[in-house]
């Protein structure tokens, strides 16, 4: 699971909505993995004045499924307004709005209000179609400004980046890549048409999606490729402006020192660091050593920098991972082409980016396969994909739902011969204790570790079942039992690693009209636009007692994985969500599920380094590691709460001022930062 996807077309449509041209029906394609179709957009403007919209996109095994009806005033935003469907994970989607004059109303299934309009403004959906664009495209270009007010609250802005000439046989029609800024953490982009009224032409996450006008698909790729171009330049100077260098010899003074090891804080110490690597750590004394740079911790605590164990990186993300304390991210079945640019932008120190380890993703044919990766039939075939992994530097592979079961055993044998490590979703129609038994040194997600008391050999795990069996039976589950036990006890003797992703699963019990807890504890930090998405819900809870049962279901998946640990078994802390703060929020779990404050910290910096395979580099402060650091405020090791309180993050020879990227993103920052002194540029 991933957030940027599963969450996408809720994000989406808190910026927009959809349109078209009067006496017109636009049709949409929707593409994944390199032109497979996934899903359509069909606008259809009627006699009536009212335009319709059908929109559906489904991949690996889910997906929105929408209606939307709506009418336009004379400045081009909504007067009339209504969306019905079905969440990504099957939740219901029923909103409405209308204005009458300056009194603006609206109600869904997470919120309603109302309030005072003056004037301009564009309703916001929390459940709409990313079709929209059209209607914030050709009502912003009414204004002389280039800003749209939004309802119920913020401001759009909207400026042309690039341009770009598209065919269809002998037609050609001029496109403009508009950058829109005012709703979520980044800008979104999107291609427009260049006439008077302009509307949506195309929309792209590079990587992943392309939607696109029908008929106009041979020029995707194109677009993808200059729009990642203006994407990267713009992360490029966000690089440029928050990083600050730090060459030489850089002393932090002062420090208490997290003895990830131990799993213990230490005494006051003085760290000594040169060209990106710790020189020594010593007891803090009074006597001067000469440096470049020189870091007052003032007694601060400082630990190893965080790893996030299971990630799909972006461009964007860097930032919010980098202000969380997340100098290292393990990727966990991205586009590749897309990764292999990150990580070389990463690697040459033009990106803001944490460091960046990858698993090969492979997948198996069927109507339910997932994007990204490398999609395999044959034994040959996943052989093939190893192989590509393997020269590629990646240190392990991770298995995916549709996967052949068949071939499973033969496949981690091969890449277990070149030194790989193995891991991944259970495959459907098979338990996990199967694949361990075959091979498996790990498994991502708590929801595939419980799926194996849940299962028979016709559940297909690949459809929706693998979140709805988890939060119906869980709850049910007897830890005590045999089979449970007896399960534990071969994770413990084959030290199978669990990468539990808690907090990806809040959405289980989550409830529309309330706040995800995924974000609750930073919710009043962050723009008001993701506040309000906030109350949305993902899973279908149609009454008290259902919500009742997935809510006792989520808090026995938390003490499950106290159960693993206190057994022996190996935790990752991985996210598969919101960047950053979502990594916050897994270790708080994991101090809820009964590890101490400083055990969790040891899962997310030790055992982060271990598994990924780079030990030996970082995941501990000692001399010849590089110089991957968090200075916090506050002390995570009593209070867990604390480990949102970054006020410094050093990245090798790179300092970060979590305050400064926050700020850029539209958040209040959690901790003043602790700079640098004596640094020059």
């Amino acid at each position: 699971m991933n957030w940027t996807k599963s969450a996408l077309f809720g994000a989406l449509a808190i910026a927009f909505c959809a349109h078209a041209n009067a006496a017109e029906t636009l049709r949409y394609v929707a593409m994944v993995d390199n032109g497979k179709k996934a899903g359509h957009q069909i606008v259809e403007q009627g006699g009536d004045g009212v335009t319709r919209v059908d929109f559906i996109f489904k991949d690996n095994g889910r997906g929105p499924e929408l209606k939307e009806e709506f009418t336009l005033g004379p400045d081009g935003t909504y007067v009339r307004y209504a969306v019905k469907g079905t969440s990504t994970f099957g939740a219901p989607i029923d909103e409405t709005f209308r204005r009458d004059g300056g009194k603006a109303k609206w109600k869904s299934t997470s919120d309603e209000g109302e309030m005072t309009v003056e004037g301009t403004a564009l309703y916001a959906p929390l459940g709409g179609t990313p079709a929209g664009f059209s209607v914030a495209f050709a009502a912003i270009a009414k204004r002389s400004d280039g800003k749209l007010p939004l309802i119920p609250g913020g401001t759009l802005s909207m400026r042309k980046v690039a341009g770009a000439s598209v065919s269809r046989g002998s037609e050609r029609r001029k496109v403009a890549l508009m950058s829109i800024t005012g709703v979520g953490l980044t800008p979104t982009f999107a291609w427009a048409t260049t006439e008077t009224k302009p509307r949506l032409f195309a929309l792209i996450l590079p990587g992943y999606l392309q939607l696109i006008e029908e008929g106009w698909e041979t020029n995707a790729n194109a677009l993808e490729a200059q729009q990642k171009k203006v994407e990267g330049d713009v992360i490029l100077a966000m690089q440029k402006r928050l990083a600050h260098p730090m060459k030489g010899t850089t002393l932090i003074r002062n420090a208490r020192v997290f003895d990830s090891k131990a799993a213990k804080l230490g005494p006051a110490s003085d760290v000594l660091l040169r060209n990106g690597r710790i020189v020594s750590v010593t007891a803090t004394n009074k006597r001067r050593v000469k440096a470049r740079h020189v870091v007052d911790a003032g007694g601060r605590v400082l630990l190893p920098g965080l790893f996030d164990m299971h990630g799909h990186l972006g461009q964007w993300d860097g930032g919010l991972n980098l202000a969380a304390g997340v100098t290292t991210v393990r990727d966990m079945g991205s586009d590749n082409a897309t990764l292999q640019q990150i990580m070389a932008q990463e690697r040459s120190g033009a990106l803001m980016m944490p460091r960046i380890v990858a698993a090969g993703f492979i997948e198996g044919k069927s109507t339910n396969s997932a994007s990204g990766g490398i999609t395999i039939a044959t034994l040959p075939e996943a052989k093939k994909a190893v192989d590509w992994y393997a020269k590629h530097g990646y240190p392990q592979v991770k298995i995916y739902n549709s996967f052949p079961k068949e071939h499973l055993r033969a496949t981690a044998a091969y890449a277990h011969a070149k030194g790989m490590r193995v891991s991944g979703h259970v495959p459907a129609f098979m338990r996990a204790e199967e694949v361990v038994e075959q091979g498996y040194d790990e498994i991502q997600h708590i929801n595939q570790v419980l799926l194996n008391f849940f299962v028979t050999e016709k559940t297909d795990t690949r459809t929706l079942e693998r979140f709805y069996l988890p939060a119906e039976k869980t709850a049910t589950l007897d830890f005590d039992s045999k089979p449970v036990q007896d399960f534990i006890a071969l994770l413990a003797a084959k030290q199978t690693v669990i990468d539990p992703t808690l907090t990806a699963f809040d959405f289980l019990r989550h409830r529309a009209g309330t706040v995800s807890q995924t974000l609750a504890a930073v919710a009043d930090h962050l723009p008001p636009d993701i506040q309000r998405g906030l109350r949305a819900a993902e899973m279908k809870i149609p009454d008290d007692a259902t919500a009742a049962r997935y809510e006792k279901s989520y808090q026995k998946m938390i003490e499950f994985t106290g159960r693993l640990y206190k057994a022996g078994i190996p935790l990752v802390a991985g996210t598969d969500d919101v960047p950053g703060f979502t990594l916050h929020r897994e270790i708080e779990l994991y101090v809820q599920a009964g590890l101490t404050p400083s055990q969790a910290l040891q899962v997310a910096t030790l055992n982060g380094a271990r598994y990924a395979g780079v030990l030996k580099d970082r995941g501990t402060i000692e001399p010849g590691k590089r110089a991957d650091l968090v200075l916090f405020d506050g002390d995570p090791t009593v209070q867990i709460a604390d480990v949102r309180k970054a006020a410094l993050v050093i990245k090798g020879t790179t300092a970060y001022y979590p305050s400064e990227i926050y700020e850029e993103l539209g958040v209040r920052p959690f901790a003043a930062p602790v700079k640098l002194t004596g640094t020059r540029k």
